[in-house]
């Protein structure tokens, strides 16, 4: 008998994704980002503002959590909360020009480095696998209520 773990789905997507983050985690830490950091750079920089709501579940973070990382990356200036002209209590967020100049060549290292720890996968592997773990978290977010 297999154990357990060895079929787990969750397990194995958690180790999976352990295996390709091992590695740029320090570039990350190089940088002066904690992780939570840069997923919300890097989650911004190709994205109109989002509500700290909706950033939250992008970033895989509680609200408190992640307003305190939003306050450490505004008082760097990388970020902005923008005011909401239809509903006072929302506050989209941004990422700044400084934030943007600041995320760019973490993007490229962390293409570089998903390329290297995929270097052996062939590309219609990727793309397939790609789509059934976009599969995956667009059913599961249809089925979570909006934040």
């Amino acid at each position: 008998m297999r154990p357990f773990l060895d079929d787990h789905l969750v397990y194995l997507l958690a180790r999976a994704s352990h295996a390709l983050w091992r590695g740029f985690e320090a570039q990350v830490r190089a940088a002066g980002l904690t992780s939570l950091e840069w997923r919300v750079l890097a989650v911004l920089a190709d994205r109109e503002p989002l509500p700290v709501g909706a950033l939250s579940r992008e970033v895989l973070a509680k609200q408190p959590t992640l307003t305190k990382a939003l306050d450490r990356l505004a008082h760097q200036g990388w970020v902005e909360r923008r005011a909401d002209p239809g509903d006072a209590r929302r506050a989209p967020v941004a990422l700044t020009a400084a934030g943007r100049r600041r995320v760019a060549p973490l993007l490229a290292a962390a293409a570089a480095h998903e390329a290297r720890q995929l270097a052996g996968v062939p590309a219609a592997e990727r793309k397939r696998l790609q789509r059934q773990l976009r599969a995956i978290i667009d059913r599961f977010d249809a089925d979570e209520p909006p934040p």
